[in-house]
């Protein structure tokens, strides 16, 4: 599987090899920016989870709703 440098960091080709994140399953993230459509994104080894109801600097535990090619979904748990 090939890596490739992205604002000094390795991240690993959206479209390639198995996700980092799968459907149902629990992870802690920090939200680091919000998308245009006003939902929080996170990274999971480089892959994109978008959360809604979330704003850059939150720390949230999150349930991964929906895995495509190039990103996930979550929500928000308590």
């Amino acid at each position: 599987m090939g890596f490739y440098r992205r604002n000094d960091s390795f991240s690993r080709p959206a479209s390639f090899g198995p996700k980092p994140v799968e459907v149902g399953k629990e992870y802690e993230v920090d939200i680091k920016e919000i998308s245009r459509r006003g939902e929080g994104i996170a990274r999971v080894e480089g892959f994109v989870v978008f959360v809604p109801n979330t704003k850059a600097g939150d720390h949230v535990k999150i349930k991964v709703t929906n895995v495509s090619n190039r990103f996930a979904s979550g929500e928000v748990i308590q």
